[in-house]
C-alpha cells in the first residue's frame, strides 16, 4: 500500500509539471491568408422598393349617391370614356326637370318684359308716359334677362351633375382596384371618394425605392439597376434610375431618399405592389488589383499596444517569413467582398492576412482529465 501511494504522488507531480510546462510554451501564430489578385469589381448600392404603375389614376365621383350598377371589375382592361359604374340618377333627374321649368318661366318673363319695354318706348315718344316709367320698364327687361341667364346656368349645372352619375374611365388601362359595390352609398361632400384605381400601362412599371443618406450620393440618373422579386427568386430583372427625389424622409432618426427606377414589363409578369430588392450599379472596373475587404479590417493582436505612434490610413498585412508585415495602400471602389487597390507596395499573388486563427488557451485548457489512479 505504501508503494502504491508513492506511485500515485509521482504521477500527480508529473502531470502537474507537464501542465505547467505546456502552459508556458509560446503559441505559434497562425493566420488565414488569401492572395491579392486582378479581377473585376462592381460597386453597388442595395435598396428595397415597391413596384407600381408609372401612371396610377384614382377614379372618383364628384356627386353623392347610391351605386346602382358596376360595369368594371378587377384586372379588366378598359378604354378611355368606358362606363365603370353608375349612381342612382333619380334625384339629379328631378333637379334637372326643376331647373328646366325655371328656365322656361324665366324665358316667359323676359318676353313679357321685352314687350312692355317696347310699348313704353312708343308711349314715351307720344308723351303718354314719363321718363321714369320708361326707365323702369327697361330695367325690368334687364332683370328678366339676368334671371334667364341664371336659370340657364342652373340647368347646365344640373345636366352636368346628372352626367357625373355615370363614372367613366379617364384613360386606357387596367383596373387595379375597385372599392365600391352595388348598393353602397358614396358621399362627395368634403373630398372626392376613390371608386377605382386604374393603371395606365402595366407594360411599363416603376420601382419606388428608399436609399439611405449614406449611399444616396453615389446614385445618379441613368445608372443601371438589377433587381429580384420574391415571386420569381431565380429571375433577374433590369431597369434604370429615372429620378432621385430631393424630399428626404426621416423615420427613427434614419434619413432616406426616394429613388425612382424605370422597369420594362412586356410579359406582365411583374405586378403592382411586389417588393423589389435592388442593386444599383454605381461603377464597374475591370482587371484591377484587389484584395478581400476583410483584409483591410485585419490588425495583428500586438498592434493595439502601438499607442500614439500607430500608423494611420488604409493598410493590409502580408504574411512574410511567418510574420505579418504592414503594407500601406490606397483603396478605390468596393463591392463589399473585394476592394480595389489603387496604389501601394502590393503585388498580385501577395498573401494578405484576412484572419488570425490562433486559439488562445485558457488556464484549464490542457488540464489532464480523468482519474490519475
Amino acid at each position: 500500500m505504501k508503494k502504491l501511494g508513492i506511485i500515485a504522488l509521482l504521477m500527480l507531480a508529473a502531470a502537474a509539471g507537464w501542465w505547467w510546462s505546456d502552459k508556458d510554451k509560446p503559441v505559434e501564430p497562425q493566420f488565414r491568408t488569401e492572395a491579392a489578385d486582378r479581377g473585376d469589381i462592381s460597386a453597388q448600392v442595395s435598396a428595397n422598393g415597391t413596384l407600381n404603375p408609372v401612371t396610377l389614376v384614382n377614379v372618383g365621383t364628384q356627386v353623392s349617391g347610391t351605386v346602382r350598377r358596376i360595369e368594371a371589375d378587377f384586372n379588366q382592361q378598359v378604354k378611355a370614356g368606358q362606363l365603370l359604374a353608375e349612381l342612382d340618377p333619380a334625384l339629379f333627374q328631378a333637379a334637372l326637370a326643376q331647373s328646366t321649368a325655371n328656365l322656361a318661366n324665366a324665358r316667359a318673363q323676359l318676353n313679357l318684359a321685352q314687350a312692355n319695354a317696347t310699348r313704353m318706348q312708343t308711349l314715351f315718344k307720344q308723351e303718354y308716359v314719363s321718363r321714369l316709367e320708361l326707365d323702369q320698364a327697361v330695367a325690368a327687361q334687364a332683370q328678366a334677362q339676368a334671371q334667364l341667364n341664371l336659370a340657364r346656368a342652373q340647368q347646365t349645372r344640373d345636366e352636368i351633375n346628372l352626367g357625373f352619375t355615370k363614372i367613366r374611365s379617364p384613360v386606357d388601362g387596367t383596373v387595379i382596384d375597385r372599392q365600391v359595390d352595388v348598393g353602397q352609398t358614396v358621399a362627395a361632400s368634403f373630398q372626392t371618394p376613390t371608386l377605382f384605381q386604374i393603371g395606365k400601362d402595366l407594360t411599363r412599371m416603376q420601382i419606388d425605392s428608399t436609399v439611405s443618406e449614406a449611399d444616396i450620393g453615389q446614385v445618379k440618373v441613368g445608372q443601371a439597376v438589377k433587381f429580384r422579386v420574391d415571386a420569381f427568386p431565380d429571375a433577374d430583372y433590369s431597369g434604370a434610375v429615372r429620378q432621385v427625389r430631393l424630399n428626404a424622409k426621416t423615420e427613427q432618426n434614419v434619413v432616406t431618399y426616394n429613388v425612382v427606377v424605370d422597369v420594362a414589363n412586356p410579359r406582365l409578369a411583374l405586378m403592382p405592389g411586389m417588393t423589389a430588392n435592388l442593386r444599383v450599379q454605381v461603377e464597374t472596373r475591370s482587371k484591377v488589383l484587389r484584395v478581400p475587404t476583410t483584409a483591410l479590417r485585419f490588425r495583428p493582436a500586438d498592434s493595439a499596444t502601438e499607442g500614439a505612434s500607430k500608423p494611420r490610413g488604409s493598410a493590409v498585412y502580408v504574411l512574410r517569413d511567418g510574420q505579418p508585415e504592414r503594407v500601406a495602400v490606397k483603396t478605390g471602389i468596393s463591392d463589399k467582398a473585394f476592394t480595389e487597390i489603387l496604389s501601394g507596395e502590393l503585388k498580385p499573388g501577395d498573401p494578405v492576412i484576412v484572419a488570425d486563427l490562433t486559439v488562445k488557451k485558457d488556464s484549464g485548457a490542457n488540464m489532464p482529465r480523468g482519474r490519475l489512479f
